[in-house]
């Protein structure tokens, strides 16, 4: 049971990027919607549970949701650029990547051989399995390919940077999940207008793009329930899986279209990336 409730938030996070598309809207009305949407939920988790907000607190959470924004809308333009299904695999291995260096360097986190040795190989792992997603369509104009692939992968080192912000803020100041979750909402929100609003994101679109906001608080949610339960490394491997549940909704769910070359590819390269995550989760304990 406890890991069934630790899978949710790879099922939630995994499906928020398959909302947003279908609800449509573009990348600036997607994320001002969700950005709305998580902060609807939060309101509601606050008056629940009644953390303990002190100034230090309230600060950094608003500092991570603002950077969580900036991570969210630039996926979410790579998305509109390059799809889900090829945006996915390289963001979830660009954050496994970056979390981890920072977490070695700043926390040294790994501490043993057989640490260094998991942490390794998956990141090893992680660059093979971005190589595989990334594979070109033959039919596809090979120019084409590689520019809009340059352009979207430039667009998810900046992802990258928000979302690594996002998570180690937190952590250097040691603030709870549990208490972070509401500042950080209001941080979420201030990011999401600062970020979109010369694009005019007001729009049915963004209204619609609460629902993404909603399941991405409720995975949130679930994370911090489950942690204490199997524990933070098994909670962290588990919520990558959400990779999978993106990755294939992008093919089978928006229609996007793969060769069969393609597609045995991109089953290989998530792989690799979901046993790089659970190596990387081993490798923290």
């Amino acid at each position: 049971m406890d890991i069934i409730l630790a899978l949710l938030p790879a099922l939630f996070w995994g499906s928020i990027v398959l909302f947003n598309v279908k609800l449509g809207g573009g990348p600036y009305s997607q994320v001002l919607g969700t950005t709305f949407g998580a902060l609807i939920f939060s309101i509601g988790i606050y008056f629940f549970v009644k953390p303990e907000l002190s100034p230090i607190v309230f600060g950094v959470g608003i500092v991570s949701g603002l950077f969580w924004a900036l991570g969210q809308v630039n996926q979410l333009k790579s998305i509109d650029l390059i799809g889900v299904s090829k945006t996915m695999p390289i963001s979830t291995g660009l954050q496994l990547v970056s979390t981890t260096l920072f977490g070695v360097i700043v926390f040294h986190e790994w501490s043993t051989t057989m640490s260094v040795i998991l942490g390794v190989l998956a990141l090893i792992s992680i660059i093979i399995g971005i190589v595989l997603t990334s594979l070109p369509n033959p039919e596809e104009k090979q120019e084409e390919h590689g520019s809009n692939l340059k352009k979207g992968i430039l667009i998810l080192l900046v992802s990258t940077f928000g979302y690594l912000v996002y998570v180690v803020v937190i952590r250097l100041f040691n603030v709870s999940g549990w208490s972070a979750l509401f500042p950080q909402a209001i941080g979420m929100v201030i990011g999401g207008v600062l970020l979109t609003f010369k694009h005019k994101p007001f729009n049915k679109y963004a209204i619609r793009n609460i629902i993404p906001g909603l399941i991405w608080a409720a995975g949130n949610m679930f994370l911090f329930i489950s942690q204490p339960r199997v524990g933070v490394a098994t909670s962290f491997s588990l919520s990558q899986m959400g990779i999978v549940i993106a990755t294939l909704g992008g093919i089978f769910i928006l229609g996007e279209k793969k060769t069969k070359k393609q597609f045995i590819a991109i089953i290989i390269g998530i792989v690799f990336i979901v046993a790089a995550g659970i190596m990387l989760g081993i490798a923290k304990r």
